[in-house]
């Protein structure tokens, strides 16, 4: 980048132009007075009369010079170094069959749990782009969707291949938080976070989930949990022997109780999500709480170009005064 230290002094460039007006409304004392200016206009045809005419212009070239070197022209060659100390996020996505649930609106349309879930996630995902991000689903047990990465495009194409009934039915939260724990107990961030959504109880797999809390606690894991659906009875799609779908009204629960424990064992939080904008909020909520630490460092080096200009502006005044003393001498 080029700029002036001391912009100021372009000012003097102003100026220049007064002496062009003053030289021309008075010229200078005649040397030699003559009777015909025949004689003086002869001599004024030859090239070395006509030179000695644009001899002024050599200061005031120089005094232009002067003035920009004056002014203090640099080029300055910077640099911005980032270092960013990123976040290991690990996201539980619950695929149980009750996530079909007809009670979410997505474009001004009724659409399944999943599907809301799967495009809020995406948009979590883009916003944290120095953040190595993994994705567990589960079900009656856990399926490691994609390990921890900074590929997130990647990330999204194995995020949108999510999909519901995949393996045994049921709701193992204890297991998913086990297994996304372990994806994190290597890693070397300093801060590391599981984000578990489910909209049911724990009703498969070995391990509790405040046993697996335990765990997460001791390996500093910090868990958010959320809890989506809406209270009391959902209408989820079922198909009958002939293999028509139809709606009916089912009792939906969440085990509100124990995702909290959860949380609160390990310094994280609980939310629930009853409709699409709650759980965008939500989301928003989480990726303000967990901000990427940056810290940026700008280097610049200033090199000064004063020289190209009064150096120069030096050489026309040495040869505006050669000149002028010599070669275009003029008669006393």
């Amino acid at each position: 980048m080029f700029h002036f230290q001391q912009p100021e002094w372009l000012w003097l460039l102003a100026l220049l132009p007064l002496i062009w007006v003053l030289r021309g409304r008075s010229g200078a004392v005649a040397a030699i007075e003559y009777s015909n200016i025949g004689v003086a206009r002869q001599i004024a045809r030859s090239t070395r009369s006509r030179a000695g005419r644009w001899l002024w212009l050599l200061p005031v070239i120089a005094g232009a010079l002067m003035a920009v070197g004056l002014a203090r022209p640099q080029w300055v060659h910077g640099r911005t170094e980032v270092s960013t100390n990123g976040i290991d996020i690990m996201l539980g996505l619950d695929v149980s069959g009750s996530m079909q649930a007809l009670d979410f609106k997505l474009g001004g349309e009724r659409v399944n749990r999943i599907d809301v879930v799967k495009s809020v996630v995406a948009k979590f995902i883009d916003e944290r782009p120095d953040d190595r991000i993994g994705l567990i689903s589960f079900a009656g047990a856990p399926y490691l969707v994609s390990p921890l990465t900074l590929d997130h495009d990647w990330l999204r194409q194995n995020l949108d291949r999510v999909s519901i009934g995949t393996g045994d039915d049921g709701t193992a939260i204890g297991s998913a938080i086990a297994a996304s724990v372990n994806r994190l107990r290597d890693s070397q961030a300093k801060s590391k976070v599981l984000i578990l959504l489910t909209d049911g109880m724990n009703n498969a797999g070995r391990l509790s989930p405040l046993a697996a809390a335990e765990a997460a606690k001791a390996l500093g894991v910090k868990i958010y949990t959320i809890a989506v659906g809406v209270r009391g009875e959902a209408p989820i799609p079922v198909k009958d022997e002939a293999g028509n779908s139809r709606l009916v009204m089912a009792k939906v629960d969440v085990d509100e109780k124990t995702l909290q424990a959860v949380s609160a064992l390990t310094g994280g939080a609980f939310y629930r999500a009853t409709d699409t904008d709650s759980l965008k909020n939500i989301y928003e909520q989480i990726n303000r709480l967990e901000k990427t630490t940056q810290v940026a460092q700008h280097y610049e080096h200033h090199q000064d170009l004063y020289g190209w200009a009064l150096f120069p502006a030096l050489a026309f005044l040495a040869l505006g005064f050669g000149l002028d003393h010599t070669r275009f001498r003029r008669l006393p």
